[in-house]
């Protein structure tokens, strides 16, 4: 069960939401001109399915990258709560990560999570492992690279989630190319779920 800290602090994110889809439904509001202004959730029900897995995997070792205004972050730090294990979240804009921080702070949830500033592709090369679970949630062009980083500690039975497979269309062709990727790997088998935005879900096999 979550914390009372946990549901003010969802209910904030709730209220953000709300007031973002008036302005994405505003005639004439540039999306793409405003996007880095923008949450872009990954959405309650991805965000509960990824808590699920987690869970279900006894999964320690996380790692989100893209952190965001830490909407997703705010639900691994509750996944990794409940399995006492570890997240790592990346994210190139201090605004943001700064953003996230202070809500996961509110939450409760700090002492779960390990916050690393700077470009992701990078900061990889020393991601930690054996690495139970990832999502990927950042500039699309940059999926097959962090994947490429990440799957040599990803260990048997990890789990590793992209979104936005499907929506926004514009992403489409590299979220295309990053599946096709993925499933290159002989030990990687993979799905593409229409949940939120769409979601590809792949799992490394012994």
């Amino acid at each position: 069960m979550t914390s009372p800290a946990f549901e003010s602090v969802l209910e904030h994110y709730r209220q953000r939401m709300t007031r973002e889809s008036v302005l994405h439904a505003t005639p004439g509001f540039d999306l793409h001109a405003h996007r880095d202004e923008m949450l872009l959730p990954v959405g309650e029900d991805v965000a509960n399915l990824m808590v699920n897995l987690i869970v279900g995997l006894k999964a320690q070792t996380l790692v989100e990258v893209g952190t965001s205004y830490g909407f997703s972050t705010l639900f691994l730090a509750e996944a990794a709560r409940r399995t006492d294990g570890r997240l790592f979240t990346y994210e190139i804009h201090p605004e943001k990560q700064a953003y996230a921080q202070q809500r996961i702070k509110e939450a409760g949830l700090l002492e779960y999570v390990e916050f690393h500033l700077g470009d992701a592709v990078s900061l990889l090369e020393v991601q930690p492992g054996p690495v139970d679970f990832v999502l990927l949630d950042l500039w699309k062009d940059l999926y097959i690279p962090c994947f490429d980083r990440l799957y040599p500690v990803l260990r048997e039975g990890g789990v590793v989630i992209a979104d936005n497979m499907l929506y926004p269309e514009s992403a489409r062709a590299p979220a295309a190319a990053y599946q096709a990727a993925v499933r290159a790997k002989p030990d990687m088998q993979a799905v593409l779920l229409s949940i939120g935005q769409g979601i590809d879900l792949a799992c490394r096999s012994a």
